[in-house]
C-alpha cells in the first residue's frame, strides 16, 4: 500500500472511524481569558468574544463534482462509495478513476488515478465489438482474478482462467491484465463469478466487461488502472458501502 492513498483512499476508514469516535469532531477550543469587563461583571461587547481555536475537519463537497443531476439522479441512495472514471474526451481511450466515500453527509476523495478506457471510446449504447465502454452507472459487487485475494471484502473468485494473451491495439503485451478484476454490472448478473457468462440484456450487448489491471493501452470496452491501484481499490471497496462506478466522458457525466 501506498503512502498516497494511506492518506487519500485508505485514509478513508481512518477518517471516518476518527468521525464516529468523536461526536463533536469540528470542536472550538476557548483559550482566552476573561476580560477584565468580565470580571467586573459588566457585559462585554461583542468584539471583546475570547480568543478561540478551531479544529474542523475539511469541508466535504455534498454531491460528487463533476456529476450533472441525471447521472447523480442514476446513483442509488445507499451508495456510500463510488468510483467515478472520467474520459477526457468523448471518443478518447484516456480517462482518470477516483473512488469517493461518502463521509458524514460529504464526499471524501481519494487519490487520482490514471486509468484507460474503450479504444473508441465512450457510447450511451455499447454493442459487442464497438470497442466503446458504456456511459452509465454500473454495481461493483463481485471480483476475482489469476492472482490470490489481495484482501478484499467483495467475494473474489480466483482462477486460472483469468489469463490472457497476445497483444493489445499499440502492441503492448495482454498478459497479466487480468490479474485482479473487478466486474461491472453491465449485462450481467449480480452475485456471480465475473466468469459468469449470463447476459441479460442478450449477448449483442456485449458483457464481461470488467475494472482490470492495466497493460498500457486502450481496452476492448473495459477499464483498466495500475496493478498498485488495483489493489488498492480491491482492499477498499466494501460490500456494506453498496459500491458503484460511473463512467463516461466529462461531458456526458456533467448532464
Amino acid at each position: 500500500m501506498t503512502a498516497a492513498l494511506a492518506a487519500s483512499v485508505l485514509g478513508i476508514t481512518a477518517f471516518h472511524h476518527a468521525a464516529a469516535g468523536d461526536s463533536n469532531q469540528a470542536h472550538v477550543r476557548a483559550e482566552g481569558t476573561a476580560s477584565s469587563a468580565t470580571a467586573t461583571g459588566a457585559s462585554a461587547p461583542p468584539s471583546a468574544a475570547p480568543s478561540q481555536t478551531v479544529r474542523s475537519r475539511p469541508q466535504l463537497p455534498s454531491q460528487l463534482p463533476g456529476l450533472g443531476p441525471k447521472t447523480l439522479a442514476r446513483i442509488p441512495a445507499d451508495a456510500r462509495q463510488v468510483l467515478v472514471v472520467t474520459g477526457t474526451a468523448k471518443n478518447s481511450a484516456s480517462s482518470r478513476a477516483v473512488l469517493w466515500q461518502r463521509v458524514d453527509g460529504g464526499w471524501l476523495r481519494g487519490e487520482v488515478w490514471a486509468a484507460h478506457n474503450g479504444y473508441k471510446g465512450w457510447t450511451d449504447k455499447h454493442y459487442v465489438g464497438d470497442l466503446h465502454s458504456p456511459i452509465g452507472v454500473f454495481g461493483l459487487t463481485d471480483a476475482g482474478g489469476r492472482l490470490a485475494d489481495p484482501g478484499t471484502k467483495l467475494p473474489y473468485h480466483r482462477s486460472g482462467a483469468f489469463s490472457v494473451s497476445g497483444t493489445g491495439f499499440e502492441g503492448e503485451p495482454l498478459g497479466g491484465s487480468f490479474d485482479y478484476v473487478v466486474a461491472l454490472n453491465y449485462n450481467r448478473q449480480p452475485g456471480t463469478s465475473p466468469m459468469d457468462g449470463t447476459k441479460p440484456l442478450g449477448e449483442s450487448r456485449g458483457g464481461g466487461i470488467w475494472v482490470h489491471v492495466d497493460h498500457g493501452g486502450p481496452t476492448h470496452a473495459c477499464i483498466s488502472l495500475s496493478k498498485a491501484h488495483m489493489r488498492q481499490l480491491l482492499r477498499a471497496l466494501d460490500p456494506a458501502d453498496h459500491p458503484v462506478a460511473v463512467l463516461g466522458d466529462a461531458a456526458s457525466l456533467a448532464h
